[in-house]
Order: structure tokens, then sequence, then C-alpha cells
């Protein structure tokens, strides 16, 4: 296994590097320091022909000016905040509005959008990047100053394990998860529909029209979201057209901070498989319902890729019955998935 380094251009006057994880089949990861972002992913079908399943940008102009977080370590809170405010300890913090009067993925220039500072690992049996970040205090109206870490490694049964965790100096919230647009036909083969997912989930968060929670969950038997069994992903985006195909967070079974399985999605063409394990609570599935197809989404359009987002759940500051992400010091977070690629 090896770890090859490239320069991928200038963001905030600061070298912007591209590490290259290669495992000892020549199968390849690639990540930058830029949003601690996950670029290429090269894994074989079954016929063993490479192709990378992430969608990505050759460029580092095109994730400076804007993009629908490919590959985004997203921060310093994914997913949605409603009314962009909480209250700790009695004490109300407005945060940055960017999604209607909500806040969404952290605010603006956010985690994905911040330069990180980097490490390479070599341990026994993979290779990887140790990304760090300060968020100060006040950052996008979070209170407290943040030190975060995302740890990617890659190894020979081609697992890409995605570490999170951070500490603070004052109470605040964190929640951190990988925004990946995956289509294991290769990215910009096309649609996305075609692969088959099952997700470990009997229950997903009730949400509003702004797809902010409710504080409820329902049950996904005999709805459009039961993926309880192998579906297809486009067999019943057509009964979703208020969020144009699949924006919803999925509870896992299991007991959240233990590692275990969440997701497994099929590309019955290629034969690619991945297996998704993660400790965190909830995984969003996002079918990539605003793509536009236009440059800012390198020529991707609607479901041509899929996310799944693992985390905690949106809104879990101001849903006392949520799993909680109130950070305090002393304290540290600390959440692992795992993506592993295979083929059948």
């Amino acid at each position: 296994m090896k770890i090859e380094t490239a320069s991928f251009g200038t963001a905030d006057d600061q070298p912007i590097t591209r590490y290259t994880l290669v495992n000892s089949s020549g199968h390849k990861v690639s990540v930058m320091n830029y949003g601690a972002t996950l670029l290429d992913v090269e894994v074989p079908d079954r016929d063993g022909t490479l192709a990378n399943v992430n969608l990505c940008f050759d460029n580092l102009d095109r994730y400076v000016a804007g993009h629908p977080y490919f590959g985004s370590s997203v921060g310093r809170f994914c997913n949605r905040i409603g009314n962009a405010k909480f209250t700790i300890d009695g004490t109300e913090y407005a945060l940055v509005v960017n999604h209607g009067k909500h806040q969404l993925h952290g605010g603006n220039k956010n985690f994905s959008y911040q330069v990180w500072s980097a490490e390479t690992l070599e341990q026994d049996g993979s290779v990887g990047v140790r990304f760090r970040l300060t968020s100060p205090d006040g950052d996008n109206g979070f209170p407290g100053t943040v030190q975060a870490i995302a740890e990617y490694s890659w190894n020979d049964a081609d697992e890409l394990k995605i570490v999170y965790s951070a500490t603070t100096d004052q109470a605040t919230h964190v929640n951190l998860t990988n925004h990946s647009y995956w289509n294991l036909r290769g990215a910009g083969s096309g649609t996305a529909k075609g692969h088959v997912a099952t997700i470990q989930a009997d229950q997903y968060l009730d949400v509003d029209d702004d797809l902010i929670p409710t504080g409820q969950s329902n049950d996904v038997a005999e709805t459009p979201l039961d993926f309880r069994t192998p579906t297809p992903l486009g067999d019943r985006v057509d009964q979703l057209p208020a969020t144009k195909g699949y924006d919803h967070c999925y509870i896992v079974r299991g007991e959240p901070g233990q590692l275990r399985t969440a997701a497994l999605v099929v590309d019955p063409e290629s034969g690619r498989t991945l297996e998704i394990e993660t400790t965190q609570p909830g995984i969003q599935l996002y079918t990539a319902n605003h793509l536009g197809g236009g440059p800012e989404t390198g020529g991707n359009g609607s479901h041509d890729a899929f996310c799944l987002e693992t985390q905690h759940f949106p809104d879990a500051p101001n849903k006392p019955n949520f799993p909680s992400t109130l950070l305090r010091p002393g304290d540290a977070m600390s959440e692992t998935t795992i993506h592993r690629f295979g083929v059948q």
C-alpha cells in the first residue's frame, strides 16, 4: 500500500494537496485538504474493470466556487437546524440563516469550504490521511472553539473508513458527516435509479414542509420509504413529488455508538456493491434530486447518484427526545463510518 501526493491548486492563499491512497490491488481513494473532501474512489466491477464511483470535479475551482457538497466533510452541523437557532443552558444562540429561515449544513463558508491541515497515516493494514480544522467561537453563530478531525483510511479489503471527532472549549452542538454522491456504475454514467438498496431501518423521521423534523418518527411499512428488503432506488421516487425523490433521515436499527450495518446498495449492471456500517444513529438517503446537469454538478442530473449520509438527526439541538449532539468541554465526540466496496 502507498500514499501519493500531488498539488491540487491554492485556496485562501494556502496550498491544496490531493492525497491518493492505493491498496495492494491498485484500488484507489483520493482526498484533499480543502473541505476534507473525498474525491475519486476507484474500485472494480465484476470483470475487474476499475472506475471512479464518487461524483467529483477534476479541478479545485469548482469546489471553491460552490457545489452540491460533492464528497465534502459537512459541519459544524450537517443537515438542518430549524429556525437557525438553539438554546444551551438558558442562552439562545442565533445561527447564520442560509436555507429559507433555517440553517443547512452549518451555514455559509462552513467546514466544506475551509482549508484543513493534513498528515498522512501508514498503519498496520491501512493507509490514510488525518485532517484537522479549528472552528472559532462564533463560527456561523455557533458557540465555542471546536477542534475537528476527519480521518480517512483505506485497506486491502476495499474498506474506506471515515472517523469524525471533535472537542470544544464551550458547550456547543456538533454533527459531522461525509456528503459523497455515489454511482456504482461509474460517476457520470447516468441514472442511479436501477441501484438496488437495502436500509436497516424500520422507521424514519417525520418532517414538516421545510424538511425540519417534527420530533416524531414514522414506520416505513407500507410507504415508499420501505427499504427493509432490496428495492431499486427509482421504483417509487414518483410517489415523493414534494421532495422529487428521497431526502429522508432513517433511524438505523441497533444501538447508536455501536458499529453496525446501516445500508447495502448493489448495482446489478456492474456488480459493484457498497455496504455501509456506522456508529451514528441515523442515515440520510438523498437521491440527488436537485442536481441540474450544469457545470456546478459536473454535468450530473437529478437521480444520477445517491447519498447515504450517516449522521445524528436533523434539528437535534431543538429536539430533546433525539440522541444529543451537545458537546461540552472535557468530552469528545467520535463517530465511525465504513464504506465497504465489493462485487457480486
